[in-house]
């Protein structure tokens, strides 16, 4: 593939991916003959920058799905779950976690749920409490890599029954295109590349969203006030 990168920065992605969504639903709505309503959840922090331009086109509120991966202390790199704020667990399918004690596996999933639940917390001033019940759902990430946190965040939203969940992101590995199908009704991923390697080397400008910028868009977005 080309060393160029696909995007220049996460509003271009989430611009692009906006241009495909509102194709597909217009395609969506104009084959059912019914009007769509859709909201868009966005996996904090890095796919709040991407999922601001896809709700503005939409015309949408914007949420957040809270999931964070489960690791443990000899490897954080290493995801061997993931768990969303609501408590959904998702557990990796090698064998690595089945040799964990199941004293240590609870303790990686408390300390991850506990992540989770701050997190939501800390983003809890910007979001507008959305029930998404018969709507059509879009979660919004700015890469896949694992898939794990993005499945366990589908399991949480299908707890409020959406209508339909879309599983939405700029960029995911082709090997995981058959997997991820089971968790969603539908999958808009702009680019699956056979050499992933890592969501960053296809983008211009990566850097870390802190907690302060991710909160701004939520708030700016939504019209809730900054707090102080």
């Amino acid at each position: 593939m080309s060393s160029a990168p696909l995007f220049s920065d996460r509003t271009h992605a989430g611009e692009e991916l906006a241009q495909a969504l509102l194709t597909q639903i217009t395609e969506l709505e104009t084959t059912t003959g019914e009007t769509v309503s859709p909201v868009v959840y966005a996996l904090p922090r890095g796919g709040i920058p991407v999922a601001v331009p896809v709700a503005r086109r939409l015309n949408c509120p914007l949420d957040i799905v809270v999931a964070k991966k489960i690791t443990t202390p000899q490897n954080p790199e290493l995801a061997i779950g993931a768990v969303t704020s609501e408590g959904q667990v998702l557990w990796a399918q090698h064998r690595l976690w089945r040799r964990l004690q199941s004293s240590l596996r609870n303790t990686a999933l408390r300390h991850a749920q506990d992540k989770a639940q701050s997190q939501l917390a800390e983003f809890a001033p910007g979001c507008p409490q959305v029930n998404p019940q018969g709507m059509l759902a879009l979660l919004v990430d700015d890469g896949i890599a694992t898939g794990m946190t993005m499945v366990a965040a589908t399991q949480a939203l299908k707890e409020h029954h959406p209508h339909q969940i879309w599983i939405c992101t700029p960029v995911a590995p082709a090997g995981l295109i058959k997997w991820l199908s089971r968790f969603g009704d539908r999958l808009v991923i702009l680019e699956t590349p056979d050499d992933f390697l890592s969501v960053s080397r296809f983008y211009g400008e990566f850097p870390q969203v802190n907690t302060d910028e991710a909160l701004a868009y939520l708030q700016e977005y939504n019209h809730l006030p900054h707090q102080q």
